[in-house]
């Protein structure tokens, strides 16, 4: 089973730049992740008619334009079921989606940037929180549990191309990084880290800089599974000469 989690910054944009229908050629996923589809599922008819070989379920936020997940899901893969949102929390933002198949379930997600006041960042944290619950939970029911997706922070200084002048500001603060170190404690495993332990590889640059451009980069988006599943994994990779977001799309193969 392929699966590729890609933060596209506008599902629709992606679509208009052409990019969306290459990508699909190219990767042939079985399973496709997606961060920031800024789309209400009306908007998305046209994209559900002309990839239709896939089960497209969409997770939008109730602002228009704003977050929102979605997973496509080949129709040959076995009978799946669907899942948004956290147990323990409203997800009017559509952070999390989640597919259950083949005894997987497999989480795509889109968590908070934090970076727009005081308020968002304490909220940035208790998302954190409450997100590690929930896959903990599904582990704990015997669930294989992948999740992916931008987790809006780089975990150590080989994740970003600049570690000294970002270190202490959001995105690369001591507080997100020691919930990554949790995570990493509690059993979850960073699959790319794992096993390209000294490569410098990014997955976002910053747009209005044109920072892609000389890879000033930060790698934010991640697959996690649990280590007890690692003898699953085929393989993983940053899929950096994937274009049309400020993002580029993630791999993984079990």
């Amino acid at each position: 089973m392929k699966i590729i989690s890609w933060n596209v910054n506008g599902i629709r944009a992606v679509e208009r730049k052409e990019e969306l229908g290459k990508f699909i050629k190219k990767y042939d996923p079985d399973v496709v992740c997606f961060q920031e589809t800024k789309a209400q599922p009306e908007q998305l008819d046209k994209i559900k008619e002309k990839y239709s070989d896939y089960e497209q379920y969409y997770h939008s936020a109730e602002k228009k334009g704003y977050a929102g997940t979605g997973i496509w899901i080949k129709k040959t893969l076995p009978k799946h079921e669907m899942v948004t949102g956290m147990t323990m929390r409203d997800d009017n933002e559509g952070r999390v989606s989640r597919v259950d198949v083949n005894g997987y379930s497999i989480l795509g997600v889109y968590f908070p940037n934090g970076g727009k006041s005081n308020d968002a960042w304490e909220d940035k944290l208790v998302f954190y929180e409450h997100f590690l619950e929930t896959v903990n939970d599904l582990r704990k029911k015997g669930r294989k549990v992948i999740w992916c997706g931008d987790v809006n922070c780089a975990h150590q200084y080989i994740d970003i191309k600049r570690a000294k002048e970002n270190d202490g500001k959001i995105g690369f603060h001591p507080k997100e990084r020691a919930w990554i170190d949790k995570c990493v404690e509690q059993g979850w495993v960073d699959i790319w880290r794992n096993l390209n332990p000294d490569t410098e590889k990014y997955t976002w640059w910053n747009l209005f800089t044109k920072a892609r451009d000389r890879n000033v980069g930060w790698r934010i988006d991640y697959f996690f599974m649990d280590k007890a599943d690692l003898k699953l994994i085929k393989k993983t990779t940053i899929e950096n000469d994937q274009t049309g977001s400020d993002h580029c799309p993630i791999l993984l193969e079990v």
